[in-house]
């Protein structure tokens, strides 16, 4: 196992943390309806719910907050963030917006007609919530190693060309309004896309007049594992690769609350006139004046200094080295995880870890659920739960289910992911005792935030 070398950073300001009893977190989980979203965190020792919105800033960001210009129109601090994305991805248009998802709303609603497809690298929530809403058709054209957890390919979130070449055919140019790629692909394990499959797959949609259209949300984490994994870029600067990557897209939808650092930001940034044009009149009706998008002067500023900080190699680097190490410690300890390691997150297969199991036990909710009763740890799940229902109400099934431990950025320490792998692999060394979920309560839409579940009674003759 690798020595994790230690963090770029200094520590100026701290929160307390508290382990709660195990009997108190028995009664936390069952009022949150073993639903992982609906803990209070102050009941969580260790969140790795998410990394949205979760980092910690810099001391120049905290700084750059005090200078925030909250002029409703045509803000200092929007000028600032219009040129850091000019500066670091290279788009001539910006349009700012409360976090990722409005970004996804306004570039659905603007390029998505009812009936058209949308064909991605694996689905993401927001993402095909959006498509859908706008009367959009979602289809998958991943590589096949992306449902594959063991397999150790080192670019699992790749377009399938040959799949995309006969969606294409099938379908015609005429009824697909984008091909979205994710980079990196977080339902298949934060796996990453290579640049040689980024620049294949706009060529073959440019040569068939398709717009490409890149989830941005974790692109400099893409870009790092690009610098690590791929020949051609080895060793080169991750703001260069950023830059490269984002000259195969026409439009990037972009949740500022992972990259970046900040609690609160998103944005949607294109050459493309047209676009910048509708989506500026959407935000206005469901986000705010163009220039703010629903975000404060202050958080433009932290925004636009985060968006500098993030292509600084040696932050990315300490990131992807944390990832692996907390990884390398749960192979160790015998946890089933997916492999290569993401960029942002290590991925438990849940049906791995619970054999016993069937699927509509769903294990990866119940294994969420039963390592924060073990050890107050906050994870999230992906699988059935995540993955919804089809038009015809029935549950999807995707090929992977996985429990997300994510880490936020500049946030815990080598101890914190130590107690972590040693928790889950002592939980792990038990998992034959541990029961499946059922639903008691399921909302319409993205139902992992907000459904409630109870364990289900062991079933007859089950070992």
């Amino acid at each position: 196992m690798k020595t994790l070398l230690p963090e770029p950073y200094k520590i100026k300001m701290i929160e307390p943390i508290r382990l709660v009893p195990a009997v108190e977190r028995k009664a936390r989980l069952k009022e949150a309806g073993w639903n992982t979203f609906l803990l209070n965190s102050r009941d969580v020792y260790i969140d790795l719910l998410t990394d949205s919105g979760t980092n910690a800033m810099s001391d120049m960001q905290w700084a750059a907050l005090m200078v925030g210009d909250e002029a409703y129109a045509g803000s200092r601090s929007f000028e600032r963030l219009e040129a850091a994305i000019r500066d670091v991805y290279g788009f001539k248009h910006v349009v700012p917006t409360h976090q990722g998802r409005g970004a996804e709303h306004l570039l659905s609603k603007s390029w998505i007609k009812p009936g058209q497809y949308v064909a991605g690298n694996m689905y993401f929530t927001t993402t095909r919530a959006h498509i859908e809403l706008a009367g959009g058709i979602f289809e998958d054209v991943i590589v096949d190693e992306a449902h594959d957890p063991r397999a150790e390919a080192p670019f699992k979130g790749n377009v399938d060309l040959g799949k995309l070449e006969r969606f294409l055919d099938r379908v015609g140019p005429q009824k697909v309004a984008y091909v979205a790629i994710g980079c990196p692909v977080n339902m298949a394990g934060g796996q990453p896309v290579s640049l040689e499959n980024m620049t294949a797959t706009a060529a073959l949609c440019r040569r068939r007049g398709v717009r490409v259209v890149m989830d941005g949300a974790r692109a400099v984490e893409n870009a790092a594992m690009i610098r690590a994994r791929e020949a051609a870029w080895k060793g080169r600067p991750v703001a260069e690769i950023l830059k490269e990557m984002c000259r195969q897209v026409d439009a990037m939808a972009v949740s500022a609350k992972k990259d970046a650092y900040v609690n609160i930001g998103g944005f949607l940034a294109t050459d493309d006139d047209g676009l910048c044009e509708s989506a500026q009149n959407l935000c206005v009706l469901f986000e705010g004046l163009h220039t703010y998008g629903g975000l404060a002067g202050r958080d433009l500023e932290a925004l636009a200094v985060g968006v500098r900080e993030m292509v600084q190699d040696e932050w990315i680097e300490h990131r992807l080295a944390q990832v692996a190490y907390l990884g390398e410690r749960l192979d160790a300890e015998g946890v089933p995880v997916v492999k290569p390691f993401g960029g942002h997150a290590v991925f438990v297969d849940a049906r791995a870890f619970l054999p016993h199991l069937e699927s509509d036990d769903l294990p990866a909710q119940a294994l969420a659920a039963w390592i924060y009763e073990a050890c107050g740890v906050r994870a999230m799940e992906r699988g059935v739960v995540s993955a919804g229902r089809d038009d015809r109400g029935r549950n999807r099934r995707p090929s992977l289910e996985l429990v997300r431990l994510t880490l936020p950025r500049r946030v815990y320490t080598q101890t914190h992911l130590d107690y972590v792998a040693r928790e889950i692999g002592a939980l792990h060394r038990r998992r034959a005792e541990l029961p499946g979920l059922r639903f008691v309560k399921e909302p319409k839409h993205l139902r992992f935030f907000q459904a409630r579940f109870e364990p289900v009674p062991a079933r007859v003759g089950a070992a």
